[in-house]
């Protein structure tokens, strides 16, 4: 089950957690349960909630979680419903998010998530359940919708002219495939801004659309944080500067105590600090974990410790 998804940072990641005796943690995001795997091995009476949306992760996890039983409950959810899956008495002692996609979901061409895989249909639903794929995002939006995923989800500065070729293309037959899509980016890129990966921006931007990656997000982490005892811990792994910005406006906004301006003689706000952030800066992978994983190459972990009750 190793080679379902190499785990990123995962030595940072359980320092981070601070697993402690008798905790109970939450893994919102766990693929092949490698990180999951790890909260459970790092303390003998730990327990853990884990979910992920992806049926072949909960597959994988349960496989890989087995010779814990008894110490874990494993779901098959999105971790934005951390709601329905935590019963109300529950309180956790940490939280993991790691909101990269997994390396199984790159790999296996069928699931049409990765620009290199030229005759994979176009898929990248995290969940096979879900309905909205990106074929139909692609054939189905409008250029000014298309143009604005684009620039917000991928931040891509040619997203006009993008959204303006799979227009005209798909007028002429659907766009169906991978490799289809990446012909016509790199068709919409003058020649000197082209390369092998030229397609990255556009696959992120239709991927986080498909599964509503950014939706609800910020509200997520506040309600977990919400959820944290004292000196709890939030960790979260973010692969994009869309996510990362979440996690450390959040962050930043929970460790804020009085805003009161400093000439009243007392605070009026009641604003509380309720969050230590651990992590001044977030913390990237090592050189050597980026040589076996060229994928930790863009993740940033951020870490954060609950101070009130």
């Amino acid at each position: 089950m190793q080679a379902y998804h190499l785990p990123i940072m995962l030595d940072e990641v359980i320092e981070g957690l601070n697993v402690k005796s008798n905790g109970l943690y939450f893994d919102g995001t766990c693929g092949g349960a490698g990180h999951s795997e790890a909260i459970l091995s790092a303390e003998p009476t730990a327990k853990l909630v884990a979910t992920d949306k992806d049926g072949d992760a909960i597959s994988a996890a349960t496989a890989r979680l087995a010779p814990f039983e008894g110490r874990y409950r494993l779901v098959r959810a999105d971790f934005k419903s951390f709601e329905e899956v935590l019963s109300p008495e529950e309180r956790l002692d940490g939280f993991l998010l790691d909101l990269g996609i997994s390396s199984h979901q790159i790999d296996d061409a069928s699931r049409g998530f990765a620009y290199r895989s030229s005759d994979a249909p176009l898929d990248m639903r995290m969940d096979k359940r879900a309905s909205l794929t990106a074929r139909d995002v692609v054939n189905g939006y409008g250029e000014e919708d298309l143009r604005r995923i684009l620039r917000e989800y991928g931040e891509e500065p040619f997203a006009g002219t993008i959204a303006g070729r799979i227009v005209r293309e798909r007028q002429i037959h659907p766009i169906e495939t991978c490799g289809q899509l990446k012909d016509i980016v790199e068709r919409s890129l003058p020649p000197k801004f082209r390369s092998a990966a030229c397609a990255r921006q556009t696959f992120q931007a239709i991927r986080v659309e498909v599964n509503g990656e950014l939706d609800g997000l910020e509200t997520c982490i506040r309600g977990l944080i919400g959820r944290l005892k004292k000196g709890g811990r939030a960790v979260i792994l973010s692969f994009h500067s869309l996510e990362d910005r979440i996690v450390k406006n959040v962050f930043r906004d929970l460790s804020t105590a009085c805003t009161c301006p400093k000439s009243f003689p007392v605070c009026v706000c009641g604003r509380v600090k309720e969050l230590e952030v651990l992590t001044r800066k977030p913390i990237t992978a090592s050189e050597q974990e980026q040589e076996i994983n060229p994928r930790s190459k863009s993740a940033k972990l951020r870490i954060a410790e609950k101070i009130t009750e």
